[in-house]
């Protein structure tokens, strides 16, 4: 399936050009396309935004709008958001005021996105293999299940999401458990 879209092929190229050591682009991007292609969908969903993730303890707060400006340039039709899951813990201390122990790895990071089926994200290897980073698996992604992921995300924060997200509108075979 990611092989087959041009857009996220270029995504993962443009990504994987900045030389990062631990990286994917994960969450909607992947689990829409995937979505998408489970309902035989001939028109995918549009690509809202890019998420892209890595890991580097050494990195500062300002590398991630470093890479979000480099990405910007290389293809400007995208709206992307680069996180360094080393500093997602001070992020969410002084934006929402949770407290939580810094994370270990990406592996680590993407186990806590909000809804299971969302804990996904792809790269891609200089062979032009494809990596794939899924803490949790893969079944409730290929299985068109959303279940809430109680790791960060409060069940009220999940639903709020899947309300939003209009996950039973879009795509109407899931079966969405809300908790």
């Amino acid at each position: 399936m990611v092989t087959a879209s041009d857009e996220l092929m270029a995504a993962l190229r443009a990504v994987r050009s900045l030389g990062l050591q631990s990286w994917c682009i994960g969450a909607g991007a992947v689990r829409s396309l995937v979505w998408d292609t489970l309902h035989g969908f001939d028109r995918r969903s549009a690509v809202e935004d890019l998420d892209v993730v890595y890991f580097d303890a050494k990195a500062g707060p300002e590398q991630d709008a470093d890479l979000e400006n480099r990405l910007r340039s290389a293809m400007p039709g995208f709206h992307w958001e680069v996180t360094n899951q080393a500093g997602v813990h001070r992020w969410l201390a002084a934006a929402l005021g949770q407290v939580v122990p810094p994370l270990a790895s990406l592996e680590e990071g993407v186990a806590t996105w909000p809804e299971f089926a969302t804990c996904v994200g792809v790269y891609l290897n200089g062979d032009e293999s494809l990596g794939v980073v899924a803490p949790h698996g893969l079944d409730d992604l290929f299985e068109l299940r959303v279940r809430h992921n109680p790791l960060r995300a409060s069940l009220a924060t999940y639903r709020q999401r899947v309300a939003a997200k209009r996950f039973g509108e879009r795509w109407p075979r899931l079966s969405i458990d809300m908790g």
